[in-house]
């Protein structure tokens, strides 16, 4: 019978190895690295072939500081991401249809606001979502 994997002896992949040259590359712009010590920790890097190899080559660096969430409405996540895109989608279709109305209203002088049946659904479904918290910021309470 085999025994575990311990964490430190796993095998990293590329992805792995790009987020921790990703690492350097930031240690690097702030000072924290020159560029000959950048270079050889970054070939350390791409040669790491398990968990421990690529801890070690930024074992005495500090901590990075952590992302900020840079968007105020919608969270960094998938569902943060998908709402943003959506909302994006609704504005656009919103927008044309307004923007259609309003030739309609102008060159026949009047008209029914049928471009509210077209942005409303939509916008009420957008926020049903948000506000049972798909894809709101950690900010905002999501």
């Amino acid at each position: 019978m085999n025994e575990p994997v311990k964490p430190d002896a796993m095998r990293v992949s590329d992805v792995d190895r790009t987020f921790m040259q990703e690492r350097l590359r930031r240690a690097h712009e702030v000072g924290a690295l020159d560029l000959n010590e950048f270079d050889e920790r970054v070939a350390a890097v791409w040669a790491s072939r398990t968990r421990a190899d690529l801890v070690r080559t930024v074992a005495d660096l500090p901590a990075p500081p952590r992302t900020r969430n840079h968007g105020v409405v919608f969270a960094d996540s998938a569902g943060g991401k998908t709402m943003r895109v959506l909302t994006i989608i609704w504005a656009c279709v919103s927008a044309v249809a307004l923007v259609s109305w309003g030739i309609v209203v102008l060159s026949d002088g009047g008209g029914d606001p049928w471009w509210m049946w077209v942005a409303g659904p939509p916008a009420a479904v957008l926020l049903v979502l948000y506000v049972a918290g798909i894809g709101r910021s950690p900010r905002l309470g999501g």
